[in-house]
């Protein structure tokens, strides 16, 4: 299903297939020989999304940019089935593998691997040709990969993290944090009322 979202429309590549059940909705442009899967998302809140030539999103797939982080997937890209990548830019020939998580500002360079259930944290940079294990945290900038149970090390690897100020305008101390993200993020997706089914 294409969606016309805050007056703009997919541009879909004449040569690329969207299943039927897919959404693709905004300012999202799909590149040549495509595949884009049943039950995948991509949309763009905000920010605009471009995909190379010969990407292939899976199924139950969600590629989402916002106004502050757009996505730009590099040619010959593969997006696991329910992958998730959230305002990154990833290089030519990247493969997410299945669960694989990507946040908002974070660089994949080209010929990556993004293992089963990994995670690339908020504005982590991946040079190219690194692989992040199963279930494995990448983050920083420069980039270190840690086991799913350094925790600590995690933490104080992204001590800038800031996820509810950057995302969201939020800042953490707030004492209703929830009630101002939720308020906040809800009118921001209630844009979606006036979308046009293409």
């Amino acid at each position: 299903m294409l969606y016309e979202h805050l007056g703009a429309r997919p541009r879909i590549h004449d040569t690329a297939v969207i299943a039927p059940t897919a959404v693709i909705s905004g300012d999202v442009v799909i590149g040549a020989n495509c595949q884009v899967l049943h039950g995948a998302v991509i949309t763009a809140e905000g920010g605009p999304i471009t995909l190379g030539d010969h990407v292939i999103v899976m199924e139950n797939a969600l590629i989402r940019a916002t106004a502050a982080n757009a996505v730009h997937i590099g040619d010959h890209t593969l997006i696991g089935t329910l992958a998730s990548i959230a305002g990154a830019t990833v290089g030519d020939e990247v493969f997410f593998a299945s669960g694989a998580r990507v946040f908002n500002g974070s660089v994949i360079g080209p010929r990556c691997e993004v293992r089963v259930n990994a995670i690339v944290t908020r504005r982590a940079v991946l040079p190219e040709r690194t692989v992040v294990p199963i279930g494995w945290v990448a983050a920083g900038d420069p980039v270190r990969l840690f086991s799913p149970d350094q925790a600590e090390e995690i933490a104080a690897a992204q001590p800038d993290l800031d996820f509810p100020g950057h995302v969201f305008g939020v800042d953490r101390d707030t004492p209703d944090l929830m009630v101002q993200l939720t308020e906040r993020y809800g009118s921001s997706l209630a844009r979606h009322a006036h979308d046009v089914q293409l």
